[in-house]
């Protein structure tokens, strides 16, 4: 039986914990500084991983990482709150074999992440306030309002050629943009059975409210923009062609201050405007840009590069010269990368876009 004047103190060392984190079962490693502990399967609970560190490492420093996944940064607040200093990698930064690659388990993940943590290996991804990832969030939901509105529109489209449903010809414009006008016509609409107009009623119906709700959300988030902390962002970032208050307001969610990067490069790496390579000795070759990326911010800067093609006139020359070597999907990421500069010039030095300039 230990005494209390034999109590241990792992004062001054530190321990370190991988953990791979799922919906119901988390899969933990633990390290000291120069052996494995133990690795075990344990309930999603971060106040219960540290009751086990502090009664078999009292007084240590409790340092863990986790892969960036389906919890947010949820889990990453809660392990601080309890006392362990926890960081949030992306999951292509984490060393991995080729065994390890074809032979994924949970055990085995948690293992490497602790082993590179202890390596301090990993570096910590950018971890949002509560306030700007509820903002994010926000602004990913119109983005799934959108998609989900636009599938509804083709299910009815094709609904309507499978049922034989020609799409009056004065209607033809209207319904590419769904007017007011298609959609009444729409309503109209009767097939020779009750039980077959279920199906077109019903997707109408969906259609509806989506377009409802993302209109609700629309108002939200440009009743946000007004707010003190973005209009001044905002406003500036809209004097840029092909930026709205909805793309400003999604660039700012994503990236909040650009003076987290500490130059284009890197700007251009986090968003995935970068080409891959592979070089190798005398060899050397460039491919298509980057599959990492953050798709939101990479999708909205290609569309907003290819209105300022078309609108301003120093962009338009650009493009022009780019076409004539290259396809127009590859001369338009090009225009994407200088409208990015552009985008963090007006936000560094806090000044509006000046056209025609090269």
């Amino acid at each position: 039986m230990r005494s209390k004047g034999n109590k241990l103190s792992f004062k001054g060392q530190k321990i370190y914990v991988g953990i791979d984190h799922h919906l119901k079962r988390w899969s933990v490693t633990v390290y000291t500084e120069e052996l494995m502990h133990k690795k075990f399967s344990m309930d999603p609970n971060p106040k219960q991983l540290a009751n086990y560190l502090n009664r078999n490492f009292p007084e240590a420093e409790y340092l863990s990482a986790y892969e960036a996944g389906f919890s947010g940064f949820s889990t990453h607040r809660k392990l601080l709150e309890v006392g362990i200093k926890n960081i949030v990698v992306n999951p292509a930064d984490i060393p991995t074999t080729d065994k390890e690659r074809k032979q994924k388990e949970d055990k085995r993940d948690s293992n490497k992440i602790a082993k590179s943590l202890r390596s301090q290996s990993l570096v910590s991804i950018y971890v949002p306030s509560r306030q700007l990832e509820e903002l994010r969030g926000l602004m990913r939901y119109r983005k799934t309002l959108v998609k989900d509105i636009s599938r509804n529109k083709t299910r009815i489209k094709m609904f309507l050629y499978r049922n034989g449903v020609d799409i009056p010809d004065e209607l033809g414009t209207a319904s590419k943009y769904w007017s007011s006008a298609f959609t009444k016509w729409l309503k109209t609409v009767r097939l020779t059975t009750a039980y077959g107009h279920i199906e077109l009623e019903n997707l109408l119906e969906n259609t509806e409210k989506m377009r409802l709700s993302l209109l609700y959300v629309t108002k939200e988030i440009r009743k946000l923009s007004c707010h003190t902390e973005w209009k001044s962002k905002v406003d500036l970032l809209i004097t840029i062609p092909g930026v709205g208050v909805i793309t400003a307001m999604t660039f700012l969610s994503e990236l909040y201050t650009i003076k987290r990067f500490k130059n284009l490069d890197h700007l251009c790496s986090y968003i995935g405007l970068v080409p891959t390579t592979n070089s190798s000795g005398d060899s050397e070759r460039t491919g298509n840009i980057t599959r990492r990326r953050n798709n939101h911010l990479r999708t909205i800067l290609t569309e907003s590069a290819w209105i300022a093609a078309r609108t301003d006139p120093a962009l338009t020359l650009k493009y022009n010269e780019l076409k004539k070597r290259m396809n127009g999907n590859k001369a338009i990421i090009r225009i994407a990368k200088k409208l990015l500069n552009r985008i963090r010039f007006v936000l560094l030095n806090e000044v509006e876009y000046q056209y025609a300039i090269k």
